[in-house]
């Protein structure tokens, strides 16, 4: 099926305000202006479904977006904005942590990096504790538009590297300008639903 609908649900700072019922859950982790905004509206032919801003930190909230009414994207609070107070990465950290392992119906989490940089200990750190709750821990690095073909290459080694990621690891290399990596991504989630032998299959998202 193609998506027809796909909207914005409720932004949620604690478990008692996550939207009710069983739809199937994929999450979006990141560090601040890493771009999960700008993917999620890129993986579903929208402009300004997902809130985007210039100014890092600016995600404070769990936001849940209903595609179809057949599964959820989550967009995760960003993390590693230097700006943000001790306290308020405390409860970022909080937020996300309980999500991660009171979530029930969360199938996959798929973490963020900037290609353009190695990755930092907030990433190594996010992605061993998404390994830890039992996620396969998905990998898209973004921004890959502005590095050369030769550069994506060697940065998406280094990232393999740094997070020590095995054979089954997944990383996709992806950017929001240009529209790349959004098939692979597609394909990714229609296999984690025929994994989890759920009746749900979307075709490749062409752009309008």
């Amino acid at each position: 099926m193609k998506i027809k609908n796909s909207s914005f649900m409720i932004s949620a700072v604690k478990s008692d305000q996550y939207p009710e019922g069983e739809l199937p859950e994929i999450a979006f982790a990141g560090k601040s202006n890493v771009g999960k905004s700008s993917l999620i509206n890129m993986l579903l032919n929208r402009r300004k479904l997902a809130k985007t801003s210039s100014t890092p930190g600016k995600t404070q909230t769990i936001n849940f977006y209903n595609i179809d009414d057949k599964f959820r994207m989550v967009d995760l609070p960003g993390y590693g904005y230097a700006k943000v107070s001790k306290s308020q990465k405390a409860k970022w950290g909080e937020m996300i942590g309980n999500y991660l392992s009171g979530r029930e119906n969360l199938l996959e989490v798929a973490l963020l990096v900037d290609i353009r940089h190695r990755v930092t200990s907030d990433d190594k750190m996010m992605y061993n504790w998404i390994k830890e709750y039992g996620y396969r821990g998905i990998i898209i690095a973004t921004k890959a538009d502005k590095l050369s073909q030769s550069g994506v290459s060697k940065s998406l080694k280094d990232i393999k590297k740094d997070l020590e990621m095995d054979e089954n690891s997944v990383l996709i290399a992806a950017s929001s300008e240009k529209r790349t990596g959004k098939y692979k991504i597609w394909d990714l989630f229609n296999k984690l639903f025929e994994e989890k032998n759920l009746d749900i299959f979307f075709e490749r998202q062409i752009s309008k």
